[in-house]
């Protein structure tokens, strides 16, 4: 399911050389399964897919920096995709997209880039936010993007407990264990550099952690974890220890998808939060 008509099989794309297309997009996860294409569904990447082959008025196949599972959110998703020279007009295509996709979409700008550029395996790092409302009443202005947690939170707590995190661990514990095609076993060991958490004030607590990459609903694991030690449910000292434990049964429930945003994503000498008002104009 998605808001457009495909384009005709028969319309394939454009003989001769092609340009790499960089685009940085926001978008809000809850109308979307997730942002990989599924037919029957309607995804991110569906959308974006179909609006960029009305356009150019040719198909393109899209890679993004990170596949948001459904419902989750991105400030700074990178997506890249091939086309033939001189047919993007970046100004254009941003203003295009922006009509076709908004609000659910934004396109923040739009550039031809290095053909080597890659959003996902160019990456060096991403980063995401999550949102918790720590109050008895919800909130309706921030329904829509952070967990609303009505028994009170031991903030020091979870603090404390984000030292475990950081560093180079196997995070089995907080993750599915993807399939491999070649029957090999997928390895989840991931470098975590940075985890920490804000009191933003009137109940609103933010969590932002920054890794190499992540593991399939790794970050909900994790938060779901954090929330129980703030709960006085496990102790800060416990979470080294479902680390070790590889054990996913040990770890807490995974937090709802609606409080989790993927923030910036990050690739040598460039950040996907940057120049997003000046790009289309250059």
């Amino acid at each position: 399911m998605t808001l457009f008509d495909p384009v005709p099989a028969a319309e394939a794309p454009v003989a001769g050389p092609t340009e790499r297309i960089r685009m940085v997009v926001a978008y809000d996860g809850a109308p979307f399964s997730g942002f990989a294409r599924n037919e029957g569904v309607r995804t991110v990447g569906g959308d974006l897919t179909q609006a960029i082959a009305t356009v150019l008025g040719t198909p393109v196949e899209l890679t993004c920096a990170g596949r948001t599972d459904k419902g989750v959110h991105a400030r700074a998703q990178v997506v890249t995709f091939d086309a033939p020279v001189g047919l993007v007009d970046p100004a254009r295509l941003t203003k295009s997209l922006n009509k076709l996709c908004g609000p659910a979409i934004a396109v923040w700008g739009i550039q031809a880039v290095d053909a080597a550029f890659d959003a996902r395996f160019s990456a060096t790092a991403r980063r995401y936010r999550y949102r918790i409302h720590n109050s008895p009443t919800p909130d309706p202005f921030t329904a829509d993007s952070a967990w609303h947690v009505d028994t009170p939170l031991r903030l020091h707590t979870m603090v404390l407990a984000c030292d475990a995190v950081i560093g180079e661990h196997d995070f089995a514990a907080f993750c599915r264990r993807p399939k491999r095609r070649d029957g090999l076993e997928a390895s989840l060991v991931r470098r975590v550099t940075e985890a920490v958490w804000f009191d933003d004030g009137e109940g609103q607590l933010r969590f932002e952690i920054e890794a190499s990459s992540f593991c399939h609903q790794m970050v909900r694991s994790v938060v779901g974890t954090l929330v129980d030690v703030g709960r006085g449910r496990k102790r800060p000292g416990d979470v080294l220890g479902i680390i070790r434990s590889g054990d996913r049964d040990r770890a807490g429930d995974l937090a709802p998808p609606h409080g989790l945003t993927l923030w910036t994503v990050r690739y040598p000498g460039w950040s996907s939060d940057e120049g997003r008002d000046t790009w289309s104009s250059a």
